[in-house]
């Protein structure tokens, strides 16, 4: 009885106050002129998305939004020229967030449209280009994990996807296949371990090193840390991978558990990657019984022995974050993007390493299997890399605290170079590769001799029927590049001319340089581009028994062609007179 007398005051209340004007009709609004086509955005598939599963027919969740200013009327979905779908009843006409699932798609490329149409009859296309590949072969022994991240999280290896926290995302560009993980804060995925772990166990992928945050996780495999769940730092199984800041540097680390404690694989400097490169860089560690090995672009950085990995209570990996059990020093999410991690269940040969990062279009250190027989990156100490002997210093040569790779490079000093034995090197043919930025005081000097003494003028040494001399000097104000080669009775030059200048208010950058010699000609390159060639009888090395790098001392500064306080980088010599292609190929990759 009470509920019926409250209704009846309700309906009164709400008839006096219409009557009285306390509330007012509903009034119509011009939405005003319909003034912008829709916008369309297409969320998934992304442009370059690659989809691979096991099934050669399967579906996928194509996802969309389309706005307009006044009222969408439809929308249409075509794949490859057909119409799959179209929608014209929205909720929400100036805002449509939809999806569709087409469950016919097969292998090939595909080009999928979304056409949508107002009321007023203006229309926008967009369009993406996307691909379902045949179901992924492993390409590598020992292969058990791949994500390639073309804009999908899936493993390939088990067609499975990952537990996703937080909004980790796509960078939009990638080493490989157009698309790369992409970091968030607060962001990472986490799979299960089962049928990762065994004795052996290797990662390999590629970074574009992000310094924020300036320290975080990258790959873990740790157990839960039940005495510290909110500061989780158990290290005596598994393993954990990361990075931090060192001197603005970001300093790559490798933690590994025994079982009854911790091994630390930190290679200092060797191990640093500076981040404003903004350029992918491949990482890979590998664990065996008894060794575990960490390389980045191919090189060994740090390696040492251990009793071995302990796998207890290791049930997920978390890629990208040192969450959740590994965060007790702040190694959370990596802002970072990341491409082509693969996982092996065996410890990878620095040679296997090298091939995939070869394969996936990247450059290592040493090659041999490109003819490259001598290899010097600089980075912080004049180890050449195949045979690991260092050179020679003469005087004060230092490090540039920059370089082209690896963050260093050799820095030139008044009366300081380096040498090396030649004899390996001395071939019928012969080319060196490197990167160079010019100091032009001195106004001349050497950059790279190979020749004989010259016992007559031992204060003054100029023979040059032998071996062979690059070097720079002044031309007008420009800095001309010279190739002078011996063969065996006489010498000759290779001198571009104008061609071979660099102006030394502009050329501040790095800038490549290789000379080629071959039984019958000899040419040099800047920057990928011919400057001086021509032919001549072939080089001869008589006599010939050192490399001089930085400077024409001791066997060719008859001319004061003396120290070059300039920058060096990236020194690679060949057993082959490279070809055009393969240089611009060498200067593409950097």
């Amino acid at each position: 009885m009470k509920t019926l007398r409250l209704l009846v005051a309700f309906i009164f209340v709400i008839a006096v106050g219409c009557d009285e004007g306390y509330i007012d009709e509903i009034t119509a609004v011009d939405p005003g002129a319909d003034a912008s086509a829709p916008a369309v955005t297409i969320t998934y598939p992304s442009e370059g998305t690659q989809i691979q599963v096991f099934e050669s027919v399967t579906t996928i969740n194509i996802q969309f939004e389309v706005t307009d200013d006044i009222e969408v009327q439809s929308i249409s979905l075509i794949l490859d020229g057909s119409e799959l779908t179209n929608f014209s009843d929205f909720k929400d006409y100036r805002r449509v967030v939809e999806e569709y699932e087409y469950d016919g798609l097969t292998d090939g490329d595909h080009i999928l449209t979304v056409k949508a149409t107002d009321i007023d009859g203006k229309e926008t296309s967009e369009s993406v280009n996307f691909s379902k590949v045949p179901p992924y072969v492993k390409k590598y022994d020992g292969e058990i994990f791949y994500m390639p991240f073309d804009g999908d999280n899936i493993e390939l290896v088990s067609v499975t996807r990952p537990t996703v926290v937080g909004s980790p995302g796509y960078a939009g560009e990638g080493k490989v296949g157009g698309n790369a993980y992409a970091g968030a804060s607060g962001g990472y995925l986490t799979f299960p371990t089962a049928g990762l772990l065994g004795t052996e166990f290797s990662a390999a992928f590629w970074m574009k090193v992000n310094a924020t945050p300036d320290r975080a996780g990258v790959l873990v495999i740790g157990p839960p840390d039940v005495a510290n769940p909110d500061n989780a730092n158990n290290r005596t199984s598994g393993f954990r991978f990361f990075r931090e800041n060192a001197g603005g540097m970001q300093r790559f680390k490798l933690n590994v558990g025994n079982g009854s404690g911790d091994n630390w694989f930190d290679g200092g400097a060797l191990a640093d990657v500076d981040p404003t490169q903004d350029e992918w860089v491949h990482f890979s560690f590998t664990i065996s019984g008894s060794q575990a090995t960490v390389y980045i672009n191919g090189d060994i950085v740090r390696q040492g022995d251990f009793p071995g990995v302990d796998w207890t209570n290791c049930d997920i990996i978390s890629i990208m974050s040192g969450e959740p059990r590994f965060f007790g020093w702040n190694h959370r999410s990596d802002e970072s993007f990341m491409d082509e991690l693969r996982l092996f269940d065996k410890a990878l040969s620095q040679q296997e390493v090298r091939n995939i990062i070869v394969d996936e279009g990247g450059t290592v250190g040493f090659q041999p299997e490109f003819g490259e027989i001598f290899y010097m990156p600089f980075d912080g100490d004049y180890t050449e890399q195949s045979s690991g002997a260092s050179a020679t210093q003469v005087g004060t040569p230092t490090f540039a605290g920059e370089g082209l790779r690896g963050g260093n490079a050799y820095a030139g000093a008044t009366d300081s170079y380096i040498t090396f034995p030649s004899d390996a090197l001395e071939n019928a043919e012969f080319s060196a590769s490197f990167w160079y930025k010019m100091d032009n005081d001195p106004d001349r000097a050497g950059i790279l001799v190979i020749g004989p003494p010259d016992d007559a003028n031992p204060d003054a040494q100029n023979v040059r029927t032998n071996g062979f001399r690059f070097f720079r000097e002044n031309a007008g104000g420009m800095q001309r590049f010279k190739l002078n080669v011996g063969n065996g009775t006489g010498d000759n030059w290779f001198d571009g001319g104008a061609a071979a200048d660099l102006d030394p208010a502009t050329a501040t950058d790095w800038v490549h340089m290789t000379i080629a010699i071959s039984g019958t000609d000899a040419t040099v390159y800047i920057d990928g581009a011919v400057v001086s060639t021509g032919t001549f009888p072939g080089v001869d090395w008589t006599n010939c028994d050192i490399i001089s790098i930085g400077s024409g001392a001791p066997r060719f500064t008859g001319w004061n062609h003396k120290s070059d306080n300039s920058f060096i980088d990236e020194l690679r010599i060949f057993d082959k007179a490279l070809s055009l292609a393969e240089v611009q190929a060498i200067k593409a990759a950097r």
